[in-house]
C-alpha cells in the first residue's frame, strides 16, 4: 500500500503539515523543517516507513525541477534598491564562515586529525555542492571511512542551525515590534520600492495576462539560469537569483511571479521533500559511530558563525539579533531562510501590515546570507581545503 504515489505522497505530506501545525502552536519556536526533518528519520529508523518511500513518492522529482524556479522567483522579490543595501548581509556571511571554519581547523585536529576537520569545515559552510567536492576527492583519496561525516554535516546542519537561527530573528522580530511602537523603527523595504516593482509590472502587461503565460516566463529564466550554470563557473542558482533580480528591474518579470501564477505553495513544498530526502541514507549506525567527530564538528562550526556574525554585525553595525541568523544561513540555506522569515513575521506579527514589514525586513539579508554562504563560499572553501589532503 505505501508503494502507492499518492499514499507515499500524503504520509509525506503529512510531517510538513504536522511541523507547519506545530510552528504555529509554538510561535515558531519549534521550525517546520526541523520536525519534518527529525520526523522523517525517526519513522524510517523504526520501519514505519519504508527506506524508499521518497522514490514511491515521486514528488522530490518534482521538487528538484521547481528549485531554479522558486530562485527566480526569489529574486523578483528583492527591489534592485534593496539589494544594493545588502553589501552587510555578504560580510556579516563571509565573517561568519570564516570564523567557522578557522576555529574548525584550529581545535578538531587537536582531538582526532586534520582529514576529520577538512571533511567537515566544507559542508558546515554550505550545503550540497561543497558535500559532493568534499566526497569526491576524499574516495579519489582512499580515505572512504571519511565520507559519513561531510554527509552526516549537511544532514544535521539545519537540526543544529534552524532553531539557534529562530530563537535570534524572534529576539529581533520584537525588537523591530517596539521600534514601531515607538516610531524610532525604519523598515529597509518600504511601501514605495514595492510600488517602483509593482510599475514595472505594467511594461508588456498584455503578454504577462494569464497565469499560465505568467509560469512560462519563470521556468524559461530558470531554464536560462540553469544552461547558464552548466557552461560558466557560476553555479545555476546565482545565475536563477540574478535573471530574477534582473527581469524585476527592467520589467519583464512581475513582482513575486510564482504568487501571481498561483504556483508558490506547491512549488515551496515540492522543495521541502527534497531537502527531507537528504536524510534518507542516514542510518543509526553511522550517526552512533561517527557521533563525536560530527558533534565537535557542529558545535564548534555554529558557536563560530554566532561569534564570527557578532562581531561582523558590530563592525557592520546591524543589530546583533538581525546580523547572527545571517551568519547562521551556512547551516540551512534555502528554502530554511525563507521558511523561517515566514515563521517569524507570521506568528510576532499582530497585524498584516505588521507581519508584511517584519518579512520584508528579514526576507533579502537572509536569502542574501543564504546565497553567498551555501552557493559560493563553501565551494570555495571546500574546494580549496580539500586540496591540501
Amino acid at each position: 500500500m505505501l508503494s502507492n504515489p499518492i499514499i507515499a505522497t500524503t504520509l509525506l505530506f503529512a510531517l510538513i503539515a504536522l511541523g507547519e501545525w506545530l510552528s504555529i502552536l509554538s510561535k515558531a519556536r519549534i521550525p517546520m523543517l526541523l520536525t519534518a526533518m527529525v520526523g522523517f528519520l525517526v519513522l524510517v529508523w523504526t520501519g514505519i516507513f519504508p527506506n524508499d518511500i521518497l522514490d514511491k513518492s515521486h514528488f522530490p522529482a518534482l521538487g528538484a525541477i521547481l528549485i531554479g524556479p522558486a530562485i527566480l522567483h526569489m529574486g523578483t522579490m528583492i527591489p534592485f534598491s534593496l539589494l544594493k543595501s545588502q553589501l552587510k548581509a555578504v560580510m556579516i556571511a563571509l565573517g561568519g564562515v570564516i570564523f567557522a571554519g578557522v576555529l574548525i581547523l584550529l581545535i578538531v585536529p587537536l582531538i582526532f586529525d586534520y582529514p576529520t576537520a577538512v571533511a567537515g569545515v566544507g559542508p558546515i559552510s554550505g550545503g550540497i555542492i561543497a558535500l559532493i567536492i568534499t566526497s569526491d576527492k576524499l574516495t579519489e583519496l582512499g580515505m572512504t571511512s571519511l565520507i559519513v561525516i561531510p554527509a552526516l554535516i549537511v544532514a544535521f546542519q539545519g537540526v543544529m542551525g534552524m532553531p539557534l537561527a529562530l530563537n535570534f530573528m524572534r529576539k529581533y522580530a520584537l525588537v523591530m515590534q517596539k521600534g514601531m511602537d515607538n516610531g524610532s523603527f525604519t523598515p529597509s523595504q518600504t511601501d514605495a520600492d514595492e510600488q517602483d516593482a509593482e510599475k514595472k509590472d505594467s511594461t508588456k502587461k498584455k503578454f504577462k495576462s494569464t497565469t499560465t503565460l505568467k509560469l512560462f516566463y519563470v521556468f524559461l529564466g530558470a531554464s536560462i539560469g540553469v544552461a547558464l550554470g552548466t557552461v560558466t563557473p557560476i553555479h545555476y542558482s546565482l545565475w536563477c537569483l540574478a535573471i530574477g533580480i534582473i527581469g524585476l528591474k527592467v520589467g519583464l518579470l512581475e513582482p513575486k511571479m510564482l504568487e501571481k501564477a498561483n504556483s508558490f505553495t506547491i512549488t515551496m513544498i515540492g522543495i521541502v521533500f527534497v531537502v527531507i530526502g537528504t536524510m534518507g541514507g542516514v542510518t543509526p549506525s553511522q550517526v552512533l559511530s561517527n557521533l563525536p567527530s560530527i558533534l565537535l564538528i557542529l558545535v564548534i562550526g555554529t558557536v563560530g558563525m554566532v561569534i564570527g556574525g557578532y562581531v561582523m554585525s558590530k563592525l557592520m553595525k546591524w543589530h546583533p539579533y538581525k546580523g547572527i541568523p545571517v551568519a547562521l544561513t551556512a547551516l540551512f540555506g534555502f528554502p530554511g531562510d525563507y521558511i523561517l522569515c515566514e515563521e517569524v513575521s507570521r506568528s510576532i506579527a499582530r497585524n498584516e501590515e505588521e507581519e508584511k514589514i517584519i518579512f520584508n525586513e528579514l526576507l533579502a539579508p537572509m536569502l542574501i546570507g543564504g546565497f553567498t554562504t551555501v552557493t559560493v563560499a563553501s565551494v570555495v572553501i571546500a574546494g580549496l581545503l580539500i586540496q591540501t589532503l
